[in-house]
């Protein structure tokens, strides 16, 4: 039987901890109940065994098990349904452990006086800032369920969204990992076999192939230093982009990347607009709105061009100006901004402009698929040609001789 650590206050106020065995967290929750205790945290005690592993296996908290958890809400909430039942309901409809755990705690905090937006706030892994500011704006204004729908519509499209670029991206990716395997297995394996095959003859060999055998033996006596190296190099440009000036480094990169650069391009454009758009229509001030999308932006040149917007605002100016002059950003998103102030419909431009940008990266991922396919498929072909043609060239020369 598992056993909890909790932290609890009593009646007179002050802070108790403890530990209780129990089959699961409600129990140890029933039971603090039961000694009329105030609960601030239970956490589960790990022990460590030689048959068992040093932590339990939690289940990850994915996107769609937040959108679906935002999606029932509303329905319970627009029918009239108390926030306390509501979360009750969803925590025993949820199947994932981890985010029952994460409900069942939001659940207790708001039992004992926390508002809803607050209880949110403080599980920022599994609901972002973004979440929890449209939270605060629905309990303020009334309009939670207006709200809980914007923010599950709008997940669901940059789920969307998302899905199709890591899709566009597998693909290459394997095949570029089955090349350099598939490369690798014929020089340690293959080449060398041929190399035997050649030093028994005693023959003076063609360059091609002495190149090819030499980089072979290369290969397989400094593979190990080969494989450290590629995991130096790995853990340095890791190490580096967690570093301030090396993440903005490697975004800058990735923007001006041939064919790759256009597409990150637009799903950055794409998420900026409808971001800032739901925020707007769920009457974020303009201010925070750009906070938030500057945080949740994912790219840190993008980022750095919305805190410049922030500073320009707030100096009275508009938000099209300094996106033009960040030459990030196209010129009709900037005009589309212009005019969405200039009318005061700047959330319904910038939904015309995200629709329009996913419309964009739906046919950039089609035509990256099918310009790298023929791309890759020829590489390819040229390396594995290249290695056939050095190792048959000498067979083919001694044929030719002795005709």
């Amino acid at each position: 039987m598992p056993t909890y650590r909790y932290t609890a206050k009593d009646q007179d106020a002050r802070t108790i901890t403890g530990k209780i065995a129990a089959n699961d967290q409600a129990a140890v929750i029933d039971e603090l109940r039961k000694r009329q205790l105030i609960i601030i945290g239970i956490d589960e005690e790990k022990t460590l065994s030689f048959f068992s592993s040093s932590a339990p296996k939690t289940k990850p908290i994915k996107t769609e098990d937040v959108i679906l958890f935002a999606r029932q809400m509303a329905t319970m909430v627009d029918a009239g349904i108390p926030i306390l039942q509501t979360m009750d309901a969803l925590e025993e409809q949820t199947s994932n452990p981890s985010f029952k755990r994460v409900l069942n705690q939001i659940k207790e905090e708001i039992r004992f006086g926390s508002g809803l937006s607050a209880a949110f706030s403080k599980h920022p892994k599994v609901f972002d800032n973004l979440f929890v500011n449209m939270l605060k704006v629905g309990e303020t204004g009334g309009v939670l369920t207006t709200v809980l729908d914007r923010v599950s519509s709008y997940m669901e499209k940059t789920a969307k969204l998302k899905r199709k670029v890591t899709g566009a991206m597998i693909y290459p990716s394997v095949i570029v990992s089955m090349a350099f395997l598939i490369t690798l297995v014929l020089l340690i394996k293959v080449v060398p076999t041929f190399k035997n095959i050649y030093d028994s003859l005693g023959k003076e060999l063609p360059p091609m192939t002495k190149s090819l055998l030499d980089f072979s033996d290369a290969v397989q006596k400094q593979f190990l230093l080969f494989v450290i190296g590629i995991g130096a190099a790995v853990a340095g440009a890791i190490a580096y982009k967690k570093t301030d000036a090396g993440a903005y480094r490697i975004d800058a990169i990735k923007l001006k990347l041939p064919v790759f650069g256009e597409l990150i391009c637009k799903v950055a454009v794409s998420r900026f607009c409808r971001t800032l758009a739901v925020l707007i229509q769920s009457g974020v001030p303009i201010l925070e709105s750009l906070d938030i999308v500057g945080k949740t932006i994912g790219n840190r040149v993008l980022e750095k061009v919305i805190d410049e917007v922030i500073q320009s605002v707030k100096e009275g100016e508009s938000i099209a100006a300094p996106l033009a002059r960040s030459s990030v950003f196209p010129a009709m998103v900037t005009k589309m901004v212009s005019i969405g102030e200039q009318s005061g419909q700047l959330d319904k431009m910038l939904v015309k402009v995200a629709d329009f940008f996913d419309e964009q990266v739906d046919a950039a991922v089609d035509s990256l698929t099918s310009l790298i396919e023929p791309f890759i498929i020829g590489f390819l072909g040229i390396v594995i040609g290249y290695i056939v043609m050095a190792l048959f060239l000498p067979i083919i020369n001694m044929t030719q001789a002795m005709q």
